[in-house]
């Protein structure tokens, strides 16, 4: 109940549902005689707030204090000595990130960008840990769809990667589920590479790290990253700015909700 809770909570905290309200309560007061000024000022609120979290600086600049917590792995040449944190690694976790379920689809193109980013990342690392284990996570939108595990997993061998080396975590469905299923599988001693998206993993590293484990982070995926020149498109309204607050912003709320339970 309290995760059905959670999650509905969270959505009309979202930018788009948040906004969408302020601005239909806005139509609706605004022949108001009790409340003459608040229609107009819901309406605008709600205008500008959508029109400010569109924009692409906007994204990044909520996005940029969750990604630059925890570099990325660098990259991995052949032959080349592995970092030592890394070598240490006995598996590879990668946290879901959701997948479409539309027939006649490769499993790779079934996969949403933020999974298709973790688990390339996964395999890339499974290539340099030829003995570590692949665990991959995320349960089914029905009872006769396939489990974001399961997708995830033949992804990983469509790439290369030995169908017994994964194991899957099929039950798990958020990073909180996520975080016991791996406390189960690994305890507390062994050490693994975790793999989410930068602007994932500070709460992810937090939610672990407070359960006992060591994981080693792994992001993948950052989009906020300063190119180090300013370009006219930086500073667009479109999808993908809103699309990056609403990241943040879920983050945010998370990390929050996480505090308050002592998870973090």
């Amino acid at each position: 109940m309290l995760f059905w809770l959670k999650k509905a909570v969270s959505f009309w905290l979202m930018p788009l549902p948040l906004c969408v309200v302020l601005m239909a309560a806005g139509l609706l007061l605004l022949r108001s005689t009790r409340w003459p000024k608040a229609g107009p000022r819901l309406l605008i609120t709600g205008w500008v707030l959508l029109f400010l979290l569109s924009n692409k600086q906007v994204g990044h600049t909520l996005l940029r204090p969750l990604e630059k917590q925890y570099p990325a792995q660098p990259e991995l040449s052949t032959g080349s000595t592995l970092p030592a944190p890394l070598a240490a690694c006995r598996a590879i976790m990668v946290l879901g990130g959701g997948h479409s379920d539309q027939a006649g689809l490769s499993s790779l193109n079934q996969l949403s960008a933020s999974s298709l980013f973790r688990l390339a990342e996964g395999v890339r690392l499974a290539r340099a840990l030829p003995e570590a284990t692949l665990i991959v996570s995320g349960p089914g939108s029905g009872p006769h769809s396939p489990t974001h595990a399961s997708v995830l997993a033949a992804a990983a061998v469509s790439l290369g990667i030995d169908p017994r080396r994964i194991v899957q975590i099929n039950t798990a469905r958020d990073t909180d589920d996520e975080v016991q299923a791996v406390k189960q599988l690994l305890g507390d001693q062994t050490p693994f590479a975790l793999v989410t998206s930068a602007w994932h993993m500070p709460r992810a590293m937090g939610l672990m790290r407070r359960a006992g484990m060591t994981p080693l982070p792994c992001p993948a995926g950052a989009v906020s990253q300063p190119s180090g020149e300013t370009r006219a498109r930086d500073w667009m309204f479109d999808l993908s700015g809103l699309e990056q607050s609403n990241w943040a912003i879920y983050e945010y709320l998370g990390t929050a909700w996480a505090k308050l339970q002592g998870k973090i």
